[in-house]
C-alpha cells in the first residue's frame, strides 16, 4: 500500500486533471518505449497500479512500443500531438538515444510532466560465476579487458552504458578498451547474463531485484553513494572506485497540449504531497513545475532532492 500511495502522489501531477481531457475514469494510456521486463516497463506498470488504486484513473492501459533504443516510441509520441490521454515513460536512456540514434523526434518537442524516481545500478554476475567480489572481477578485467564482455540494458550513452564506462575508468581501464554488449532492456540483459553471453552485467536495481532476492544473481557492487538496504554489496567507492551514478525515470506527454500538465494542478498537488509525507519517511515533493521530484517506487528507490 505504501508503494502505491507514494507513486500516486507523484503520478497525480501527470493525470489528476493535469493534461487528461477528463478527470477520474479515463482511457489514459502509458507507452513504454522498450520491451516488457525493462525498467521502464516495470515503472510504468507500477504507476498504472498506483493510479488505479488511488482512484485517480480507472485501469490505465500500459503498452510497449520498442525499437531504436526508445526513439520509435518517442516518434510515436510526437505524432500524437494534442493527445492528452497519452503518456510515455522515459528517462536517461531516451535522453542518450535521441542523440546516438540521430532521432528526428526529440524530447524537446514533448510536454514534460513529472520526474518520478531515481535508482542506482548494480554490477551483477550469475551465482555460479567465479567472481566472489568486485575485486575478483576487476582483477580479471584489468588482466585482459578485451576478453571480457560486459552487458547492459541500454544503448550506448544510456544509463547502463554510462555506469559501466564510469566504472571502468574508476578502476583504471580505458573506456575504449571495454567490450560492451547492448540489450533492449533489463529483461533481455538478464537472459544474456544467465546464458553466459556476458561476463557480467550492469543494470538497475528495479530490474534485478527479484533475481537478487532469489539468489540467482550475485551483486558485486552498487553505484549509489551509500549501501542499498537488502543488498549485500559494497558501494563502488567502498570497493576502490571513486564512482557514484544514478539513473532516473519520468513521464512526458505529446506536444501541443493547451498547457503543461503540471501547470494546471498546483493546488491539488500539495494535497497529494501532504498525503505522501504522512505515509513515509522519504520527503515527497510535488508542485506546479514542468518537472518534479516524486517518491520512490520501492524502499530502495530514493527520491531525488528538489532543485
Amino acid at each position: 500500500m505504501r508503494r502505491r500511495t507514494l507513486l500516486a502522489a507523484g503520478a497525480a501531477l501527470a493525470v489528476g486533471g493535469c493534461g487528461s481531457r477528463r478527470s477520474g475514469p479515463t482511457d489514459l494510456r502509458i507507452m513504454v518505449p522498450n520491451a516488457p521486463g525493462s525498467g521502464y516497463d516495470l515503472t510504468a506498470r507500477t504507476v498504472a497500479q498506483a493510479l488505479d488504486a488511488a482512484g485517480l484513473v480507472r485501469d490505465p492501459e500500459v503498452f510497449n512500443l520498442p525499437g531504436a533504443s526508445g526513439t520509435v516510441g518517442l516518434q510515436r509520441l510526437v505524432y500524437e500531438r494534442g493527445n492528452g490521454d497519452l503518456l510515455m515513460l522515459m528517462g536517461l536512456g531516451v535522453v542518450g538515444a535521441q542523440l546516438t540514434e540521430r532521432a528526428r523526434a526529440t524530447l524537446g518537442q514533448t510536454t514534460p510532466v513529472a520526474r518520478l524516481i531515481e535508482e542506482p545500478a548494480l554490477v551483477v554476475v550469475p551465482r555460479p560465476a567465479p567472481y566472489r567480489s568486485f575485486a575478483d572481477l576487476v582483477a580479471a578485467w584489468r588482466a585482459d579487458p578485451g576478453a571480457m564482455v560486459a552487458g547492459g540494458g541500454s544503448s550506448p550513452a544510456g544509463p547502463d552504458h554510462l555506469a559501466l564506462m564510469l566504472t571502468a575508468k574508476g578502476v583504471g581501464i580505458a573506456p575504449s578498451r571495454v567490450r560492451y554488449a547492448s540489450f533492449d532492456g533489463g529483461g533481455d540483459l538478464l537472459a544474456a547474463v544467465f546464458r553466459g553471453e556476458v561476463a557480467f552485467g550492469v543494470s538497475g536495481l528495479g530490474e534485478t531485484a527479484d533475481q537478487v532476492r532469489s539468489g540467482q544473481l550475485r551483486v558485486l557492487a552498487v553505484t549509489s553513494p551509500a549501501r542499498v538496504p537488502g543488498v549485500a554489496a559494497p558501494t563502488l567507492r567502498e570497493a576502490g572506485a571513486d564512482v557514484v551514478f544514478t539513473n532516473w525515470r519520468g513521464l512526458v506527454a505529446p506536444p501541443g497540449l493547451a498547457a503543461p500538465p503540471a501547470t494546471r494542478c498546483g493546488a491539488r498537488s500539495s494535497a497529494y504531497t501532504a498525503r505522501a509525507r504522512g505515509k513515509t519517511a522519504f520527503p515527497a515533493t510535488a508542485g506546479p513545475t514542468p518537472t518534479s521530484s516524486a517518491t520512490p517506487l520501492a524502499n530502495s528507490w530514493r527520491p531525488r532532492p528538489p532543485g
